[in-house]
């Protein structure tokens, strides 16, 4: 009989504790959305990968790189890299995109 007694109170009781928990990343994520920083947050971390996908020589010839619009954009300061580069533009917004995770750019311009 006491059985009968606790089971009700139990449930009242993981009813009333019941927490919808998160992990902290999400956390952290969804804190980011809503302040409108995930986004430049995404981009700094896109930006500082760049000499990792590019690889140390071509990192070593790039003078500066931002974002504007979806769009990369990376001034060499070697003239003969840009048309290399610009060949394998398509692959270098994937990789770049892929080690971020998240679509961050659809666009890579040399200059």
């Amino acid at each position: 009989m006491v059985i009968s007694h606790l089971s009700p109170l139990t449930t009242h009781l993981s009813i009333m504790f019941k927490r919808d928990v998160q992990s902290l990343k999400d956390l952290l994520l969804r804190n980011l959305r809503e302040q409108g920083l995930e986004t430049p947050l995404l981009q700094k971390r896109l930006v500082d990968v760049w000499p990792q996908v590019a690889g140390p020589i071509i990192a070593s010839y790039t003078l500066n790189t931002y974002i504007y619009n979806q769009t990369l954009y990376v001034r060499l300061s070697t003239p003969s890299l840009r048309a290399d580069l610009s060949m394998m533009k398509q692959q270098l917004v994937d990789k770049l995109n892929a080690a971020v995770g998240q679509q961050v750019i659809t666009d890579i311009k040399f200059g």
